[in-house]
């Protein structure tokens, strides 16, 4: 397969990336970061309460590799291996034969979602560690270990580990990305109108196994890794340290490849800055200190990404004292907006969309900006339908 073709798949991958970000609501980077990560042949951690689309963002972006075998699970703490990998063949059995059958199980998919990855029981533990890290399964009988053709793993789960065997199973998972629920109400509005209209079909591109296989054997680990991105990748490990931030050396190798994927994903032959803001969903162990890593990734990569974190604190502010405010009359509420509400978001507004056009001007990522463009528009949402009654329906013209 040529570099046309390399192209190519890169640009389908890019068109489905697109499709599924308008189909899922506030759920863009996490669209994009999944898609990095199987064209980097890692695996992912979807974090965030039930009901918040983990497993239907799964099996749509999946169900978009045509020819690839798919395996999903929902673990529990009874879950057997053989469930997982292989059941036993019964009918062999009769005739005194022990032997597994593989087919449709984990052993032999291209792309697997496991749900609840950290219920995983005692005895499915080390074959689950043994699958992710080295694409291995051993039979139950003992015979020679079967390879499987595992791209990568999307797991999900409502909560953090809570013991060293599922502690083993997270450090294995590279990329983690949280997820909550709408915050934008006009979002949720949408959400609600989709349940009672009549489904559009959507535009619905594909990619074939064998492209996207190449894809992440050849063309991504072809990307180039110039001498100024190793360096800032230093630098970001020494500032994180500097924080008692410490990933292990094998996670900041293995981030490398995360680079280069995201550059691949972009089409372009050799990383940017740009593609360090991934990093923002690898160097941390918990949810608590996503913040301090995505402000030194921020930092390193894109001074207009650190002014609009700052911004976004004021946002926060803001809808910290909108919730301190709930049970006030409409008229208190109506004068907390008249003299700071109003003025700090639209300041910030202004100043989000300048930050935008020097970002454009300069050729660097918005990616950071329209995100916390995104909670301005949520918060500011939520001030007009909660403070000033405006219905919801209605918001969306007023934003």
């Amino acid at each position: 397969m040529g570099a046309q073709d390399a192209q190519g798949t890169a640009g389908r991958l890019r068109a489905i990336t697109e499709e599924l970000s308008d189909r899922f609501y506030e759920r863009a980077d996490v669209v994009r970061t999944l898609v990095v990560t199987l064209l980097a042949g890692q695996h992912s951690l979807v974090l965030g309460p039930p009901g918040t689309a983990k497993s239907e963002m799964a099996r749509e972006l999946t169900g978009r590799i045509e020819g690839a075998a798919y395996w999903e699970i929902l673990l529990s703490k009874f879950t057997a291996p053989t469930r997982m990998f292989g059941p036993i063949d019964v009918a062999a059995l009769a005739r005194g034969e022990y032997r597994q059958v593989y087919d449709g199980r984990a052993t032999t998919a291209h792309v697997a979602f496991i749900d609840e990855i950290f219920k995983c029981s005692t005895a499915a533990l080390n074959e689950t560690l043994g699958y992710l890290n080295e694409r291995i399964y051993h039979p139950e009988n003992g015979g020679e270990p079967i390879r499987c053709p595992l791209i990568g793993a999307i797991t999900a789960s409502n909560e953090l580990p809570g013991g060293e065997d599922s502690a083993a199973i997270y450090d294995r998972l590279l990329v983690r990305i949280e997820v909550g629920y709408l915050e934008d109400p006009s979002n949720f509005a949408a959400l609600v109108r989709s349940a009672v209209s009549r489904p559009v079909t959507p535009t619905r591109t594909t990619v074939e196994l064998a492209a996207l296989q190449h894809a992440v054997t050849e063309a991504v680990p072809a990307t180039g890794v110039p001498d100024v991105i190793v360096d800032a990748v230093c630098t970001l490990r020494a500032a994180l340290r500097r924080k008692e931030l410490v990933a292990s050396d094998r996670r900041w190798r293995q981030a490398v490849r995360l680079l280069q994927a995201s550059a691949y994903l972009d089409g372009r032959p050799a990383v940017a800055e740009t593609d360090l803001s991934v990093l923002t969903h690898v160097l941390w162990d918990s949810p608590a200190q996503r913040p301090a890593v995505e402000r030194e990734v921020l930092h390193l990569v894109n001074p207009d990404a650190r002014e609009a974190l700052d911004l976004a604190d004021t946002i926060d502010e803001l809808e910290a004292q909108l919730d301190a405010m709930a049970g006030q009359s409409r008229e208190a509420l109506s004068e907390w907006v008249i003299k700071k509400a109003h003025n700090q978001l639209a300041v910030a507004g202004r100043r989000l969309e300048a930050l935008r056009k020097e970002a454009a001007v300069a050729g660097r990522s918005a990616a950071a900006i329209d995100r916390v463009n995104g909670r301005l528009r949520a918060v500011r949402a939520r001030v007009l339908t909660e403070a000033l009654g405006m219905d919801a329906s209605m918001v969306q013209a007023e934003l």
